[in-house]
């Protein structure tokens, strides 16, 4: 069973791929918000054989919602709709924060934090098989 990771960002997306066990997670690429970026994803999900998605969630401090939240369910639900996938959440706490840490110059922090927020619900969910 493949994933498809998404850290979610009001200006970029970082998408990761599971291996074909779902695994383990790896950073894809980053692609614009705009209004190509469902198309951009579905194609993704076609070409990569995708079943499922995990997009983070993103709260604040206290663990409530925050200014983003409403637009990660929007999304959410457009991921399900356009693409008849089943969309896991995973909180996504301080993965950029993280990726960035571990990242050279230049990498693709937005899909590391992705390919992050990925390995964390995998983990998870292979931990409870």
């Amino acid at each position: 069973m493949r994933f498809l990771g998404i850290d979610y960002g009001t200006k970029r997306i970082g998408i990761a791929l599971s291996d074909e066990e779902g695994v383990l997670a790896f950073p894809k690429e980053i692609l614009p918000n705009d209004a190509r970026c469902l198309e951009k994803i579905g194609k993704i999900i076609r070409e990569e054989n995708i079943n499922q998605a995990v997009i983070g969630e993103s709260l604040d401090f206290e663990g409530e919602k925050n200014k983003i939240s409403d637009a990660i369910e929007m999304f959410t639900e457009a991921l399900k709709e356009n693409f008849h996938i089943k969309v896991h959440t995973q909180k996504e706490f301080l993965t950029s924060v993280e990726a960035r840490r571990y990242s050279q110059e230049g990498q693709k922090v937005d899909a590391s934090a992705a390919a992050l927020i990925l390995q964390r619900y995998l983990d998870k969910r292979n931990t409870i098989k």
